[in-house]
């Protein structure tokens, strides 16, 4: 497991690119993060997590945020423990933890029907908000995933702290 203190101190108020990171992180997006995830006793699953180093940079740098990852391999895992890793089958299966998670959130994901299938199965369970990072050019891709779903109050905030090329956007629950 690498230490991800040291990390945390080279985060700066832009976005930088980190090698073990798909997305730019910055200070500010981390705190943005922060104020849209759940507090306690919320729990935020990054579906995809990767090396899991923005969710152990969130987590580091507010240590009120609950943050668990769900990856294919345990072995691309870096940053996560153990304890917060959720560990699936193949690329297409689904973990049963996200049911009852509060938040997900979904980092340069691979394919459009995998983000699909979780609302389709999971999205009566505690989930109140879904976070969709990645590319601005593949947002028109993953939009229609949500049209149909109940998560249809859709945010897309500007100045973040992302890279200009990447772009967040926030569904929540409708009412």
């Amino acid at each position: 497991m690498m230490e991800i203190a040291p990390l945390a101190q080279q985060l700066s108020d832009t976005p930088d690119a980190f090698p073990d990171c798909c997305l730019a992180i910055s200070r500010p997006f981390l705190d943005y993060l922060a104020s849209i995830l759940p507090g306690p006793p919320g729990v935020t699953v990054s579906i995809g997590s990767g090396s899991g180093l923005l969710e152990a940079l969130l987590a580091h740098c507010h240590t009120d945020r609950t943050v668990e990852g769900v990856e294919v391999n345990s072995t691309v895992n870096r940053y996560l423990s153990e304890r917060d890793l959720n560990v699936v089958g193949g690329t297409w299966d689904l973990h049963p933890r996200v049911a009852s998670a509060t938040a997900w959130m979904f980092v340069y994901p691979r394919e459009p029907t995998l983000v699909r299938k979780y609302l389709d199965t999971y999205s009566d369970g505690a989930i109140a908000t879904v976070v969709w990072l990645g590319p601005r050019a593949d947002w028109p891709d993953y939009e229609p995933c949500f049209r149909h779903s109940t998560f249809t109050d859709l945010e897309l905030p500007e100045d973040v702290g992302l890279a200009p090329y990447e772009m967040v956007a926030v569904l929540r629950r409708s009412r």
